[in-house]
């Protein structure tokens, strides 16, 4: 049976860190004979904004957005890597977790339970990586902001969707970074991937 790795990317430049990251996965998972799916969300022209007759968000009309979603139903890894822009995913990553993260697919609700209820996770998924990169030395981040990505990821999407196994990365700050520091967080990447594999 195949093995798929979904891999979303959300930085809008393709010469980006976070593209270089992702390639690092890639090449990794497709060595270790994972189906790849590959979505760089800038690229797709990816539509973050949720249109009002989308609003009971159990499917959509634009083909995307179902692509993505089925994509993710069949994910046996998730990984995600982007940019920490003001504590938060970029506004395309956090349009795609409310256009894809939807009920019947991510997570849904117990017969008897309304939606203040504590809904059950969905996804197929063992495990979710996500890998940051941040111009904020991590002392302050985690002292003054924190560390706002963390809970987001980790309880808010992941843990709600019934993902058991979680593990996140931030490398930075990327604006003082040389060509060997990056050199070694590429190979971070992969050590941290080929330990969940």
């Amino acid at each position: 049976m195949s093995r798929h790795a979904l891999v979303i990317v959300a930085h809008p430049s393709p010469h980006s860190l976070s593209h270089a990251m992702s390639r690092e996965a890639v090449a990794l998972l497709a060595e270790q004979g994972y189906e790849v799916l590959w979505h760089d969300l800038h690229a797709e022209g990816f539509d973050p904004v949720q249109p009002t007759g989308e609003a009971g968000n159990r499917d959509s009309s634009d083909e995307l957005v179902e692509a993505h979603c089925r994509d993710l139903a069949v994910a046996d890894l998730v990984l995600v890597f982007h940019p920490n822009w003001w504590g938060q995913p970029p506004a395309i990553l956090k349009g795609w977790i409310d256009r894809c993260f939807r009920p019947g697919l991510a997570y849904d609700y117990p017969p008897g339970v309304c939606p203040e209820g504590e809904p059950v996770g969905l996804l197929r998924a063992r495990v979710a990586l996500v890998f940051n990169t941040s111009n904020t030395p991590w002392a302050r981040e985690v002292a003054v902001f924190g560390n706002p990505l963390e809970g987001l990821w980790k309880h808010c999407v992941f843990g709600l969707c019934g993902v058991p196994g979680f593990e996140r990365r931030v490398f930075g700050p990327v604006s003082s970074s040389t060509p060997e520091l990056r050199a070694s967080w590429l190979a971070e990447v992969r050590a941290t991937v080929e330990r969940h594999l």
